[in-house]
């Protein structure tokens, strides 16, 4: 049987007098239409199937991320990379032998002036990690359950190519990102929400960070494992809730009409995105259930609440944290907070320590809720930006650094309570065993069972990879 041209899901829904609202909720999660795809068959649509892979490269350490991405380009200069040479160099002339011929953001042709740490270092735990003293809750409660990496690098200098380098291992949009990567190959153990999720929170201080929807997309994957972003205020899905008047039976009977036809259409014209559409469709329907559940903090004893210093759904990143852990327990995939307000051109003094605090509780009642659990051990925490900063003047701010930063990491298999790498004395280059974005890829997949260089997807021919084409390699050192 083949569907008539005359009928279409349109002419269907309003002939039937479902509401504009019914309408929205079975297309909530249709995503732009991804080309050169594999043909995914409807039967193959069952959302309890595991992800492509199938089976595992290797045992996992970690089942799931959570990235705390600090979205702007957080300076690794005042927050983990304590540079003493750096402070007695303080308004003198940057040497040229360290600057001449690197690329430079806005300071290109400007005086270089060197700019030391606005604040101080202090020793936190009995690892001894050297972190700065605007980290309070993560320096005192976590120091010996994280991994600090001084030594990355990455090749774009301008936040937009960055991020898209930092989230899909490519400064070309169009690539799919990690989360994509992770839901596609590894599935997910939840059926009611999706395998990658985003959220995104603001505060006071700083530049706001734009962040687009292409950081989380699927790319040349299908469409159904793009990142879908969860609102951080009220109903964190538009239309997640059923109109008056319409009960689960007959939204049920109007998802199983609209699938119904969409099944007839995908045999005609063989369109894998129809063959989305329809997990998709069944996605939405069992989110009416699960979303509000998952909004619903009232569940949670008040010492948790207290840990994260929220009573949830107020936008915070503290919120956000929270409702992390619970897309954990879950079974999410991919777990991505970004924090937009890091991006500290002036004012740096003032205003990393107030984005700091924004940050700092969240992160630490997030590690700290997680090894409670004991969710930790196979949850892999990553916490950073797309670059770090200067370590020269920019007024009394700093620009946009690629040749050195830092990121720090937990749980998963992480080796705890330690440093890897170093900048040189100055914090401007990566010297001491260098780590680049692909090498964070490629020791992600490593922890979650996948040998990045077999994890591929054709695409024009070719098989692509998370890791692209250049060398990397599992940092093995920062491994238990």
């Amino acid at each position: 049987m083949t569907l008539p041209a005359s009928i279409a899901r349109r002419t269907f829904l309003a002939r039937s007098g479902v509401s504009v609202g019914s309408m929205a909720l079975a297309s909530l999660l249709h995503g732009s239409a991804a080309r050169g795809a594999n043909h995914f068959m409807p039967s193959d649509m069952d959302l309890n199937v595991d992800g492509a892979l199938g089976v595992l490269h290797h045992p996992p350490k970690a089942k799931r991320v959570i990235w705390l991405y600090m979205a702007g380009g957080m300076s690794h200069l005042d927050t983990f990379d304590e540079k003493p040479k750096l402070v007695e160099m303080h308004g003198q002339p940057m040497p040229e032998s360290v600057t001449s011929g690197q690329q430079i953001a806005q300071l290109q042709g400007a005086k270089l002036t060197c700019f030391a740490p606005q604040h101080p270092f202090e020793n936190y735990g009995e690892s001894g990690q050297r972190i700065s003293s605007i980290w309070p809750e993560l320096g005192s409660r976590c120091a010996d359950k994280i991994c600090i990496v001084r030594s990355l690098h990455t090749e774009a200098i301008n936040h937009d190519p960055a991020h898209t380098f930092m989230n899909t291992g490519s400064m070309i949009s169009g690539r799919p990102s990690m989360g994509s990567w992770l839901w596609y190959g590894l599935g997910t153990e939840t059926q009611s929400l999706p395998g990658f999720v985003v959220m995104v929170s603001t505060g006071r201080f700083g530049q706001k960070q734009p962040i687009a929807a292409r950081q989380w997309h699927s790319g040349f994957l299908p469409s159904r494992y793009q990142g879908v972003e969860f609102r951080s205020v009220g109903d964190p899905v538009l239309y997640v809730r059923s109109p008056d008047g319409v009960t689960e039976p007959v939204q049920r009977d109007v998802v199983d009409a609209v699938q119904a036809l969409n099944q007839l259409e995908e045999a005609r014209v063989g369109d894998p995105e129809i063959a989305t559409r329809i997990s998709q469709y069944e996605m939405a329907f069992r989110m009416q259930t699960s979303v509000p559940d998952l909004m619903d903090v009232s569940d949670e004893p008040q010492s948790v609440l207290d840990l994260y210093g929220t009573q949830g759904g107020d936008g915070t990143f503290a919120s956000n944290c929270l409702l992390a852990r619970r897309l954990a327990e879950r079974g999410v995939r991919f777990i991505q907070l970004y924090h937009r307000d890091w991006d500290h051109h002036g004012a740096i003094k003032d205003h990393i320590a107030g984005t700091a605090a924004e940050v700092d509780r969240g992160a630490a009642a997030l590690l700290t809720d997680l090894e409670q659990r004991d969710m930790l051990k196979d949850t892999l925490v990553v916490f950073g930006s797309e670059f770090g900063r200067t370590p020269m003047a920019q007024g009394n701010g700093r620009d946009h650094h690629l040749a050195g930063f830092t990121m720090w990491f937990a749980g998963g298999g992480i080796r705890p309570g330690m440093s890897y790498g170093a900048t040189d004395e100055l914090g401007y280059h990566a010297a001491e065993d260098k780590v680049s974005v692909h090498d964070i890829h490629a020791t992600l997949l490593h922890q979650l069972g996948v040998d990045h260089t077999r994890f591929t997807y054709k695409f024009q021919g070719l098989d692509s990879r998370l890791t692209g084409v250049e060398p990397a390699r599992v940092v093995n050192e920062i491994l238990v």
